[in-house]
């Protein structure tokens, strides 16, 4: 039995391929969960319509990202800190404190997508990479100065 993929399946092919399954497979387990239609001219013309807005959609998408990248990679920020004798930091800058400085710029992103692995506890220039999408990684420069 021929189907359209409407989803991703792994063994199977991507969205929007034409593939040949047993039709027990196709009709207890794909075509009931929306994974797949019968493959008749009407579903191709549907399939194909698909296909062409999950394209245009991603193409959309990777040019917002782009515009962020782009827009992360000039941002400068700016944090004081309160700092004791020999310059030792009180506190430390953390994520949030980058996503609040982030937010006074302009620049809106994800908490969780800037990718600090420990607190800044030390005055210095730091880069600081920020995740715009899985596949794109964007740094930002971070100055910590006495306040």
């Amino acid at each position: 039995m021929d189907i359209i993929l409407l989803k991703d399946y792994d063994g199977l092919g991507e969205s929007g391929d034409v593939v040949a399954v047993k039709p027990g497979f196709a009709r207890n387990k794909l075509i009931p969960e929306g994974i797949a239609l019968r493959a008749s001219k009407r579903n191709m013309a549907i399939a194909e319509e698909r296909k062409m807005v999950n394209k245009n959609r991603q193409k959309r998408q990777e040019a917002s990202n782009e515009a962020i990248l782009k827009q992360l990679s000039k941002t400068e920020i700016t944090i004081e800190a309160q700092v004791g004798d020999e310059d030792k930091m009180f506190g430390s800058v953390t994520a949030l404190d980058i996503h609040k400085s982030l937010e006074q710029k302009g620049v809106i992103v994800d908490r969780n997508t800037i990718l600090l692995d420990e607190p800044i506890k030390a005055l210095g220039i730091y880069h600081v990479p920020v995740r715009v999408a899985p596949e794109l990684t964007g740094d930002i420069k971070i100055y910590v100065i006495k306040s």
